[in-house]
C-alpha cells in the first residue's frame, strides 16, 4: 500500500506531464488540487483506500479515485505510464529547476530539443538560452548551480518523508512471523535532516526464516547480518538483524552511531547491558541521548553545552509565527486559534506576511489595522492570549518593510529575507544585521534561507549574525518546516555559547502544518537545547517580559 507521500508525488507528476503534453487545464488543476487535498488528510489514508472511501475527501473526484485505487492495488498507474510514453525521460529533472515550469520546459524541448539536464547544461554553456522570451539573465545564470544541486540531491529524501516511509516499513516488517521487534537506527534515529537510505535494526526469532520471508516479499541483497531492500520507498532500506537480545541491544547503540561518537566515547571498551543506558553506565561513559551522538558533539567546549537536551513539545506554551487566509495561509484566523486552543497553547502570535510579499497577499497598513481590530474582538471570546505579529520582509538595505513609526502596532516582529537572495556575503550579512538591530525585531526568521534538497543557504557570515542577535537580544528561529530546519543545528551550539534565545516555529500555513513542530524539537535536541532557552516554552508573564525587553508594547489586556 503506498503512503501519502507517494500518492502526492504521483498526482503532481501526472499534472506536470499533462501540462507538458498540452492537456486540458481544468484536468491539470484537478490533479494539483487533488495532491493538496491528500496532503491535508489527517486520518489514515490507507484505511480510506482500503474501505474505498476516497470520495469523503473534498477535491478527490471519481477520476482521481480510480488512479489512486489502481496505484494502491498494483503499485502502478496506467495514466502515468501512458503519459510517460509522451514525455522524454529527462524532462522530470528539468521540471525541478526553479523558474522552469512545464510551459518553459516544453518551449526548450520544442525549440532546442532539450530533453535532459545535461543538454540544458550544454545549452546554457553555449549561450543558447539568451534572448528567448521568459528566460531572464538571472534565471539563466541560476540554472547550472541548480543542476548541480539536482544531481547532488537526487538520491536523498527529507526528514518528514523518511519518517512517513519508516512508519510504513515498520508496519510491513513487523508483520513477518520471524520478527520479534524492529526499530529505526542510524541517522534517522539521530534526527538528521536528509537521508540517502533508511536504517533499521531487527530482532528475529530465526535468521534463516527471516531471510526466507524477506526474499519472498521484497527485492533484497544480503551481506553479513545486514540486508538491503530496494523498491520499498524512494531510497534503499537497510536492515541490521540479530537473533538474540544482547546482540540486538549492542547493535542498536553501534548502528545508531555516529561512527566517530561511538569510537571516541567507547573505544575498545566492552559493550554490554540490558539496555543502552546500562551499556553507557557499564562503560563508565555519561549517557547521551541519540539525537546528540554526532561528531560535532565531541568538539563542543563547556560542560553545560554537553548536557542532554530536556526539550519537549509538551512544554511549549506559545504558538508563534504562523499564517492565515489574511495572507497566504490555507485556514482562517478563527480556525487557527481554535486549533491552538485544542492543542492547549496558552498564547499565540499570528504572523502573516508583510506588504512587500505581494506573492503571498502580504498585508498593507490598512489591513494590519483591520486585523488588529478583528483580533481585539476575538480576544473577548477566548482565554488564550492573542498577539498580533508580522513576518516582516527584510529589504535589500536591511530595513523592515513598514515605516519605523508604524512598526509599534505589532506585538511581535519576525524579520525574514524573502527576496534578493543572491547578494554577496558582505552585503547579505550587513542587510540581516541591520534588521536585527532594529529595536522592534524580536525574532530572526529562517536565518540561512536554505530549502533542503532545493536551495542552498544565502552567502552569509553566520557567526557575525549570531553575534548580532546575542548583542541585540533577538531570538533566533529554528524553522521546523521539514524543507527548512533552519537554523542549522550545527550552528545552535555556537548560538547557545553566546547565550542566544531561540524560537521553534512550524511556520504553519494551516492547522495540519502545526505538526511540523516535532521536527524543530528534534533539531533543537541535536544541539542540546534546553526548554529554558526557547521562548515558546516561556509562560505568558515571561513572554511578555521578552516582548518588552527593549521597547514598550501596548499588548492586549
Amino acid at each position: 500500500m503506498p503512503d501519502k507521500t507517494q500518492i502526492i508525488k504521483l498526482l503532481k507528476e501526472i499534472a506536470d506531464m499533462m501540462e507538458f503534453v498540452g492537456e486540458n487545464k481544468f484536468k491539470i488543476n484537478a490533479y494539483r488540487f487533488g495532491a493538496n487535498a491528500i496532503r491535508s488528510v489527517e486520518s489514515d489514508i490507507n484505511e480510506l483506500i482500503s474501505d474505498k472511501k476516497l470520495d469523503l475527501i473534498k477535491g478527490i473526484g471519481k477520476g482521481l479515485q480510480s488512479v489512486i485505487y489502481e496505484f494502491a492495488d498494483t503499485g502502478k498507474s496506467s495514466q502515468y505510464d501512458e503519459l510517460r510514453k509522451q514525455v522524454p525521460l529527462g524532462i522530470g529533472d528539468i521540471l525541478k529547476i526553479n523558474g522552469l515550469g512545464p510551459q518553459k520546459v516544453k518551449q526548450l524541448y520544442n525549440d532546442l530539443s532539450i530533453s535532459d539536464i545535461s543538454q540544458l547544461e550544454e545549452a546554457v554553456k553555449n549561450n543558447k538560452l539568451a534572448g528567448i522570451k521568459g528566460f531572464s539573465d538571472t534565471l539563466i545564470k541560476s540554472i547550472p548551480e541548480q543542476i548541480n544541486q539536482i544531481r547532488k540531491n537526487k538520491n536523498y529524501i527529507l526528514f518528514n518523508k523518511a519518517l512517513e516511509s519508516a512508519d510504513s516499513i515498520i508496519s510491513k516488517i513487523s508483520s513477518l512471523d520471524s520478527v520479534v521487534k524492529i526499530e529505526v537506527t542510524g541517522e534517522l534515529r539521530r534526527g538528521m535532516e536528509v537521508f540517502s537510505s533508511l536504517p533499521f535494526i531487527v530482532l528475529v526469532k530465526n535468521e534463516k526464516a527471516f531471510l526466507k520471508e524477506l526474499s519472498a516479499e521484497f527485492n533484497i541483497t544480503n551481506k553479513g547480518n545486514s540486508v538491503t531492500i530496494t523498491g520499498l520507498c524512494d531510497i534503499p532500506v537497510i536492515i541490521n538483524y540479530f537473533d538474540n537480545e544482547p546482540a540486538y541491544i549492542k547493535g542498536l547503540l553501534v548502528t545508531t552511531g555516529s561512527d566517530g561518537f561511538v569510537k571516541k566515547m567507547f573505544g575498545k571498551k566492552e559493550l554490554s547491558g540490558k539496555n543502552e543506558k546500562e551499556i553507557f553506565k557499564n562503560a563508565k561513559v555519561p549517557f547521551i541521548i541519540p539525537e546528540m551522538r554526532e561528531d560535532e558533539f565531541l568538539t563542543v567546549k563547556g560542560k553545560k553545552l554537553k548536557e542532554n537536551s530536556d526539550l519537549e513539545l509538551k512544554e511549549f506554551k506559545g504558538l508563534l509565527h504562523w499564517h492565515t487566509t489574511w495572507s497566504d495561509g490555507r485556514d482562517t484566523l478563527e480556525t487557527m486559534i481554535n486549533e491552538a486552543v485544542k492543542l492547549n497553547f496558552q498564547y499565540i502570535a499570528v504572523c502573516d506576511h508583510s506588504k512587500s510579499a505581494a506573492y503571498a497577499n502580504g498585508l498593507k497598513e490598512d489591513r494590519i489595522l483591520s486585523q488588529k481590530e478583528q483580533l481585539g474582538k476575538i480576544q473577548e471570546q477566548y482565554k488564550i492570549k492573542l498577539f498580533q505579529g508580522i513576518e516582516s520582509d527584510i529589504l535589500a538595505d536591511g530595513s523592515l518593510d513598514y515605516p519605523q513609526e508604524f512598526i509599534p502596532n505589532f506585538d511581535f516582529v519576525v524579520a525574514s529575507v524573502h527576496s534578493k537572495f543572491n547578494l554577496d556575503e558582505k552585503e547579505m550579512t550587513a542587510r540581516i544585521i541591520k534588521a536585527v538591530e532594529n529595536p522592534y525585531t524580536d525574532l530572526l526568521g529562517h536565518p540561512s534561507g536554505r530549502l533542503l534538497l532545493s536551495r542552498e543557504p544565502y552567502k552569509i557570515d553566520t557567526e557575525k549574525i549570531i553575534d548580532a542577535c546575542a548583542a541585540n537580544k533577538v531570538a533566533i528561529e529554528i524553522n521546523a518546516h521539514p524543507k527548512r530546519l533552519d537554523l542549522d543545528w550545527r550552528w545552535i551550539y555556537y548560538a547557545r555559547e553566546k547565550e542566544c534565545l531561540f524560537s521553534i516555529n512550524a511556520d504553519a500555513h494551516s492547522t495540519t502544518d502545526i505538526s511540523y513542530l516535532k521536527y524543530g524539537v528534534m533539531i533543537g535536541r541535536k544541539a542540546g537545547l534546553k526548554n529554558a532557552e526557547v521562548i515558546n516554552c516561556f509562560n505568558l508573564e515571561s513572554f511578555n517580559r521578552f516582548l518588552n525587553r527593549k521597547v514598550k508594547r501596548n499588548t492586549y489586556k
